[in-house]
């Protein structure tokens, strides 16, 4: 797909956008720590990250024979805000809007953030104004994004082949799929690359390489 077929892009945030990897394992380790589990390095979490959560968690070792799913999951939430102005931007966030605007391409963002938090991340990290449209989930615990990003593609006024979804996990292709897009996964977030490199999908090392990509 070269650059004049494309007329909007679908952005994940968390992960793709933001980089908030070290902040999720740095608050998930604080949890497992409060229940005598073993913590997780990084390169494991970029092995068992996954959707819907409830997955990723179980991976991780939590036992929800013990515990409910919801108990951690807004610990972790409650974590994760206090937490969250420690996570900035991809480096190349800024240049690659600013680029992408500049080509008369539409923005969008779909994530499994809650909608309410998500407005103001986008606000505080400076980038709102870039974007046509953002949908986030109604709670806390990222179940999928298909359901939401149905809704968003009744928004965008193209041809489904004209739009493109950027994400950084499977779950994202697997949305991408389901919506009837194209999909180009950056693997700088929330899975590392020999993950995502399994279904054929493009993979590009560095947001920046979306410029050739277009």
């Amino acid at each position: 797909m070269k650059h004049s077929e494309i007329k909007a892009i679908i952005w994940d945030w968390n992960g793709t956008l933001l980089n908030d990897v070290d902040i999720c394992v740095e608050c998930m380790n604080q949890l497992l720590h409060k229940r005598n589990i073993k913590p997780l390095t990084k390169e494991k979490y970029l092995e068992i990250f996954t959707f819907p959560v409830k997955e990723y968690y179980e991976n991780a070792g939590f036992d929800f024979s013990k515990e409910k799913f919801e108990v951690p999951a807004l610990q972790f939430i409650d974590l994760y805000h206090k937490n969250l102005k420690n996570a900035k931007l991809h480096t190349e966030v800024i240049e690659i809007l600013k680029y992408t605007k500049s080509k008369g391409i539409e923005q969008y963002v779909l994530s499994a953030m809650q909608h309410d938090s998500l407005i103001k991340s986008l606000n505080d990290s400076g980038i709102y104004k870039y974007f046509k449209h953002i949908n986030g989930i109604d709670n806390h615990y990222a179940h999928s994004k298909v359901e939401i990003g149905l809704e968003l593609i009744k928004k965008i006024p193209f041809d489904k082949e004209e739009i493109i979804m950027v994400g950084d996990t499977l779950h994202d292709e697997s949305v991408a799929k389901e919506l009837g897009v194209k999909c180009v996964l950056i693997a700088k977030g929330h899975q590392s690359k020999e993950r995502l490199n399994v279904n054929g999908s493009k993979i590009l090392d560095e947001l920046g390489d979306l410029k050739l990509y277009f």
